[in-house]
């Protein structure tokens, strides 16, 4: 007499269909189970036999869809404890954001300076709606202490904190954890080709006028201030090589 499956037969021999797809299905499958049964951060996934017993898959399609949820940041797998749910997007973003951290390049600085006028310029309104009396000293405060700082990377700190105070301004909680993830970057840009000359002269004084406009809801003024001074320091990155037919590669 033949003993009653348990269900295991189906995890060791079952077939994977449709290749990556398949994995991309279960990936998708485990994060509507985890809304649905409603888990949260620290609370377990079922087994990878229960796993595979419910959606009619094999083990190691279970086995990559997790690799890819660890990937996410969105579990931990530890053998004999299973999968156990976590919240590390953020991180998994910022070292795949920074990976070319220490490759500082023309395109780089185009890059990252473009994305950062189209959001600052662009919540030029929300900050003359939100700015207070007490929100424009503590800007002043932060543009004298860049001045005062004992180095450049402690300039380029309180630089850093001048323009997350701006933007804060928005209560758009969003782009304050997208610069957060951008910080080692941004702040590499900020100290390239820096002198205390500049920092004390121009930086300070390119701040304190962006201050006068936010003061004065001069809205031109204040994205072409904004602008300017965030595209300053492009001059510090030698020009592109020029193509064979002599015209410049993108930078």
């Amino acid at each position: 007499m033949s003993e009653k499956s348990d269900g295991s037969d189906l995890c060791d021999t079952s077939e994977d269909t449709g290749g990556g797809s398949a994995v991309d299905q279960v990936v998708a499958q485990i994060r509507q189970l985890i809304d649905t049964d409603g888990l949260t951060v620290g609370d377990k996934l079922p087994t990878e036999r229960e796993l595979c017993s419910r959606f009619a898959i094999s083990r190691n399609t279970v086995r990559e869809a997790m690799r890819m949820l660890k990937a996410y940041g969105i579990v931990d797998v530890r053998p004999k404890v299973g999968a156990t749910l976590i919240d590390q997007r953020i991180n998994r973003a910022f070292d795949i954001f920074s990976f070319n951290v220490g490759e500082m390049s023309r395109r780089t600085f185009s890059d990252i300076q473009g994305f950062r006028e189209l959001i600052e310029t662009g919540t030029a309104l929300a900050i003359f709606d939100a700015v207070t009396k007490d929100d424009l000293a503590e800007l002043r405060a932060l543009n004298r202490q860049m001045v005062q700082a004992r180095s450049i990377v402690e300039a380029s700190e309180f630089d850093f904190q001048f323009h997350i105070k701006l933007i804060s301004l928005t209560g758009n909680q969003s782009i304050l954890d997208i610069y957060g993830i951008m910080k080692p970057v941004i702040l590499r840009i900020m100290q390239h080709g820096k002198t205390r000359r500049i920092i004390e002269g121009e930086t300070y004084m390119e701040h304190d006028a962006i201050l006068e406009a936010v003061a004065a809801s001069d809205h031109l003024a204040f994205q072409y201030l904004t602008r300017t001074h965030l595209r300053k320091g492009l001059a510090t990155f030698p020009e592109p090589p020029s193509g064979p037919e002599g015209k410049a590669e993108a930078p």
